[in-house]
């Protein structure tokens, strides 16, 4: 086959290193999510857990039909469906509804513990769904940078102490979420970053709907100027816009590595706690925010060989590539060599 063959894809690699794009918008995204708990503790302050839980889905799941409707997106097809439930069902109507109760009972730094917890799980998830192999000193990284979050979440939240209700809601939380994010960041690559969680959040609308008019009948709102102001970025950014930076982060991946960019989520949150909530920020913090930084910085940069391949110089530099005539992915090089390691000619 020639290089000229209509067949023939060739990519250029206009971007020196593609993985990096995929920390970027991870990152974004994580700095969007850092804010979901201390603006959760503030509306559960004056707001029914129920209530908030729920209505931050309708309101993003209002945006998402919006957007979908106007770029005339086409419908999932088939099993996209199921896969968007179990998206939902992890990111819509779990992880919300269970933070949101868990915080009536659990302080801002207190619930920072679920997402000193959450890379590990995403990870594993990832690993599991998506048949990626990290490396050991990966996932030593990962359990130091995990390790590292959790124990100074928990000191600067008093200690541990025994498990409370709220330990349990929020360490169900951790699993679905994490669940909803590795198959989101798989099906973006199919449906795309802001369509994956805008399917999502109209798939699972009308319980949402449900669930929020029965939270007015039993409690009606009635919150301060601040409380609804908090609500109001739980339902556009934290359950919608961060959404679009995050998913496209994972979907440029690899996932895994992504994933635990997350590690760095525990420092913000509980940095915003102290300035948003007035909560202590000791020098025990600062250590613990830096040990984790460090080690998701290792983390993010350990290789993660793909299964059933051997190592790869070049192998930062590919690009996945789905050729309009085909369904099958062809992984091309800068160098033109196909995946095999040969030029593709007849």
């Amino acid at each position: 086959m020639k290089d000229n063959n209509s067949a023939t894809v060739i990519v250029r690699p206009a971007i020196p290193d593609v993985a990096r794009s995929g920390l970027g918008w991870g990152l974004v995204g994580v700095a969007a999510f850092s804010f979901t708990i201390p603006f959760t503790r503030v509306a559960v302050e004056g707001l029914s857990p129920l209530f908030i839980g729920s209505s931050r889905a309708v309101v993003a799941a209002l945006l998402a039909t919006c957007a979908l409707a106007v770029t005339r997106q086409r419908l999932p097809r088939g099993m996209q469906w199921a896969r968007l439930a179990v998206v939902a069902g992890g990111i819509v109507v779990g992880f919300p509804l269970l933070t949101s109760f868990a915080l009536t009972a659990a302080s801002a730094s207190h619930g920072a513990v679920v997402i000193a917890l959450l890379p590990a799980a995403t990870a594993t998830a990832a690993v599991l769904r998506g048949r990626e192999r990290p490396s050991v000193a990966f996932w030593w990284a990962t359990a130091v940078g995990a390790l590292a979050a959790i124990g100074f979440a928990f000191a600067q939240s008093g200690g541990f102490g025994q498990l409370h209700w709220a330990d349990l809601f929020l360490l169900v939380a951790v699993a679905v979420c994490a669940i909803g994010y590795a198959e989101g960041g798989l099906l973006a690559r199919e449906l795309g970053a802001w369509q994956t969680v805008s399917w999502a959040l109209v798939l699972a609308s009308p319980l949402m709907v449900l669930l929020t008019a029965v939270a007015i009948a039993e409690h009606p709102p009635a919150g301060t100027q601040v409380q609804w102001a908090a609500l109001a970025y739980l339902g556009t950014v934290s359950a919608f816009l961060g959404f679009f930076a995050w998913y496209r982060g994972l979907a440029i991946g690899p996932m895994a590595k992504v994933s635990q960019i997350q590690l760095i989520q525990p420092v913000l949150t509980i940095c915003w706690a102290g300035l948003l909530l007035g909560e202590d920020l000791t020098r025990l913090t600062i250590i613990g925010g830096v040990a984790v930084v460090l080690s998701a910085a290792i983390a993010v940069r350990i290789r993660i060989r793909p299964p059933g391949s051997a190592p790869n110089p070049d192998s930062t530099n590919q690009v996945l590539v789905l050729h309009p005539e085909r369904t099958a992915p062809c992984t091309s090089q800068p160098n033109g060599l196909t995946s095999r390691g040969k030029r593709d000619r007849r």
